[in-house]
């Protein structure tokens, strides 16, 4: 028997192996936005900026950008659930440290510890894709990708009730975050089962060191251009680097015997723009958290506009229903992306993120069309996480899985701070008038409505992402992804007849 055909053996397994694995990638969409609803209150508890404190959420975008392509590649050579573990091991140090430090620059560096876990959701992919029976496979890939969605709205909430109270002490989300993160530890190391797939071989550091350069130069200015000013030097001088360096990393994988991207996987059509389909998606889906985060909360009274909700009322009432429809719409996600393909779902996806941001954007002055939109905007970014690994998993070999998923997870991460960075550039721009001297500077309504017009428009273009770059219907993640990898499979099938016989 082939060895991509050995989960079948073992079907009472599956589930457990889903289960470790969906929590281990909760944690992990939890970690990124854990700090968004508390950046004031870390700003005002260890008496820095606000420039300053914002880079407790840069650190771990870096971090994520630097670290996840190069643990997914690990994995795939040495094995997926070794690196699983020893990343979780890494999160759960970091946690521990920004939950014991009284220091920003401390807290700073566990955050970049905490944003090295983010490499655990393309492991978790390519992991089941070892184990899970190929007709099982759509679906838990798509359970899997749905609590992201799911994790990040939980974050916001469970800090939101961590941190209500009149002495409120962010520590208390990142011991929440220690808790989950030796839960879902042990989950692994108990659940999910040794590795079998290992291409073995050397690491490329230098592709690793001009990709990593590469992702710090581009995001760098997205985080920071709102402080830094969008036409200074610091951030035009930063993604022309970005630039150098992107020729560089391509220039070095061309020429290395065993590059960490194979760039003609990296140029696959069906990668490529399922890599062009999670930036669109993540930017949708940061612009709806931000967005509907802050309208909720702005004074009614003051602006003519907002719910005068507090950070635990925003999250409990208007952000919780979005992320629970994203985790019910995962498993459907899985279903129909099994039974129609990945071109398929992603359309459902740009169909309901461009209502929900059209709904929003035409009326967010009720509580129903605020919560209504946001459940729309949850199943779109549900069925687009469930469609794009399954694209991937159909358009790479095996050994190739790790680093071809973390880079679609960097292209979500990018997406989600281009949404960040336009958003709060947007609201930014145009402030109410004639207010009091303590409201300056909050958003004009209209502000409101074109980051929701210019999300939507982002989510459209998934459709078209999905018409141009997966015009042939991608193959079921079942079959070999590759001519190579059909003659592994053979080889293996061979080597197993010889033993038995």
């Amino acid at each position: 028997m082939s060895t991509l055909d050995k989960p079948a053996d073992h079907p009472r397994n599956e589930t457990v192996i889903v289960f470790a694995l969906s929590l281990a990638a909760m944690v992990v969409a939890m970690m990124q936005t854990l700090v968004v609803p508390i950046l004031t209150l870390i700003q005002t508890s260890l008496g820095t900026t606000t420039a300053n404190a914002s880079w407790v959420t840069t650190a771990t975008l870096l971090s994520a950008a630097v670290f996840t392509p190069l643990l997914g590649r690990f994995g795939d050579q040495h094995g997926k659930k070794p690196t699983l573990v020893a990343v979780l091991v890494v999160m759960v140090a970091g946690s521990v440290l920004a939950a014991t430090t009284h220091s920003l620059l401390w807290l700073i560096v566990g955050r970049v510890l905490q944003g090295a876990a983010t490499a655990i959701f393309p492991l978790a992919l390519s992991v089941l894709r070892e184990e899970i029976r190929p007709a099982k496979l759509p679906g838990a890939m798509a359970l899997v990708s749905g609590t992201l969605a799911f994790g990040s709205g939980l974050a916001l909430v469970a800090v939101g009730l961590l941190t209500a109270g009149d002495n409120p002490d962010y520590r208390s989300a990142f011991w929440m975050a220690t808790i989950l993160a030796v839960l879902a530890l042990l989950a692994v190391v108990f659940l999910v089962p040794a590795t079998r797939q290992k291409s073995g071989g050397r690491t490329d550091i230098l592709g690793a060191l001009s990709l990593a350069a590469t992702l710090v130069l581009l995001l760098l200015p997205i985080t920071q251009g709102h402080e830094w000013g969008w036409s200074s030097t610091r951030t035009v001088g930063s993604f022309a680097g970005a630039v150098v360096m992107a020729a560089v990393w391509v220039l070095v994988e061309r020429r290395v015997r065993e590059p960490l991207v194979d760039m003609s996987m990296f140029v696959h059509r069906p990668v490529l723009f399922a890599n062009a389909a999670g930036l669109l998606v993540g930017f949708g889906s940061f612009t709806s958290f931000i967005g509907i985060s802050y309208l909720v909360q702005m004074p009614s009274a003051i602006t003519g506009y907002g719910f005068d909700a507090s950070i635990l009322r925003a999250s409990v009432e208007y952000l919780l229903p979005s992320a629970m429809m994203s985790l019910l719409a995962a498993p459907a996600g899985g279903q129909l992306v099994r039974r129609h393909g990945p071109r398929v779902v992603l359309a459902l996806a740009s169909a309901f993120g461009v209502a929900g941001f059209a709904w929003i954007a035409a009326d967010h002055s009720h509580t129903v069309s605020v919560i209504g939109a946001g459940m729309l905007i949850g199943v779109a970014i549900s069925f687009g996480y469930a469609a794009m690994p399954a694209v991937i998993m159909a358009s790479v070999p095996h050994h190739q899985s790790g680093i071809a998923n973390g880079i679609n997870s960097i292209s979500r991460s990018t997406g989600s701070a281009i949404g960040t960075a336009v958003i709060t550039t947007v609201l930014a721009s145009k402030s109410v008038e004639n207010v009091p001297a303590a409201y300056a500077g909050l958003p004009a309504e209209s502000q409101f409505t074109l980051s929701f017009v210019i999300a939507g428009a982002a989510l459209a273009l998934v459709a078209l992402v999905a018409w141009l770059g997966l015009r042939t219907p991608a193959r079921t993640v079942a079959e070999p992804a590759s001519a190579a990898e059909a003659v592994t499979k053979a080889e293996s099938e061979t080597e197993s007849a010889s033993v038995s016989a």
